[in-house]
């Protein structure tokens, strides 16, 4: 993706996206110049809310239903992991079990396991286990080799 930033002295300032066909790269830099942020509805025991990508700690999947753990609540979504990593891309977000999804900007630590697992300590005190099937690409991820 070329990049072309030009500062300019007077006249309206704007912005030009030039692209071949839509991908979330680009959603999500259309929808941050908009001043959109990215929002998930979801339903939890006292209703329905809305919340921010960035607040979730971890996504899991059980007996096919979405559940999203943010710092204060669990919420039911609608879709499956896959549909959520398409949708919200995979920058910030990992999948590191054929069940669970984790924001890796909310991983407090790491600890090397036995078997090549790695135990990952999010925010809130959860541990979540990447499996091993996972683990080298998480490893990858981090070092930014994606």
């Amino acid at each position: 993706m070329k990049i072309d930033i030009k500062q300019i002295t007077e006249g309206e300032e704007s912005i030009n996206i030039r692209y071949r066909d839509p991908n979330p790269t680009v959603g999500r830099i259309i929808s941050l110049l908009r001043g959109e942020e990215n929002r998930i509805w979801g339903r939890t025991e006292e209703g329905s809310v809305c919340f921010s990508a960035d607040e979730i700690l971890f996504l899991e999947s059980v007996d096919d239903r979405l559940y999203a753990y943010t710092s204060d609540k669990v919420v039911r979504i609608d879709g499956t992991l896959s549909s959520f990593m398409n949708e919200n891309g995979d920058e910030i977000f990992f999948r590191c079990s054929k069940s669970v999804v984790v924001n890796v900007n909310r991983v407090m630590s790491l600890k090397s396991l036995s078997s090549n697992r790695i135990d990952a300590t999010m925010e809130g005190g959860e541990h979540i286990i990447i499996s091993r099937r996972y683990a080298s690409e998480f490893r990858r991820f981090l070092k930014g080799d994606r």
